[in-house]
């Protein structure tokens, strides 16, 4: 497997190797000592989650406040343009955010360490988005950070969609801009 690290600390891109011949394919998704070893990825995961969501479906910035969530999200049907954002205040990369193609023909992982804000949007007709978690999942901890906050100037590839409308749940919608986040924190 190859790495490649991201813009933001400790967060990677995940190239495994891809096993293939006339009757299909194999790729480990997950390996203990391998992930530690090569990625950096030292955690025990606790929840595996699947999700399928429609094209133009934005979904995000979600975190947990408390009880952060580190996540190693692959995409195993479809297509999704994955964002992350640094929401730990003494990062180096605290506030800044990147953003990467994952789909099931490369079939790269992303790992989303602890303390990231996390969203993505579909760009196929649909998408089987799958991911491991480090925590459980705590309703009571759930926070947001708006998907299209102009200070935080997401490049979404929103002329990928053509015709086709944006899905965004109220929730999302009406999230906190980064700045409000900040100041909750304060």
């Amino acid at each position: 497997m190859r790495v490649i690290k991201t813009a933001i600390e400790g967060a990677v891109i995940i190239e495994p190797v891809v096993h293939g011949d006339e009757r299909g394919f194999f790729v480990e998704t997950f390996q203990q000592q391998r992930y530690r070893d090569l990625a950096g990825i030292d955690v025990h995961f606790v929840q595996d989650n699947i999700s399928r969501s429609k094209k133009g479906v934005v979904r995000g910035l979600h975190f947990q406040k408390s009880r952060p969530q580190g996540k190693l999200a692959q995409v195993t049907r479809g297509e999704v343009f994955d964002v992350i954002l640094d929401i730990r205040p003494q990062s180096p990369t605290f506030g800044r955010w990147d953003g990467v193609m994952l789909n099931e023909e490369s079939k790269h992982q992303l790992w989303i360490p602890p303390g990231l804000a996390h969203g993505f949007l579909v760009l196929s007709d649909f998408a089987d988005f799958s991911y491991k978690c480090s925590d459980f999942y705590d309703a009571a901890a759930e926070g947001c950070i708006r998907w299209n906050d102009p200070a935080i100037a997401i490049d979404w590839p929103l002329d990928q969609l053509g015709d086709t409308d944006l899905v965004v749940s109220p929730r999302d919608a009406n999230a906190p801009t980064f700045a409000e986040f900040i100041e909750s924190c304060a």
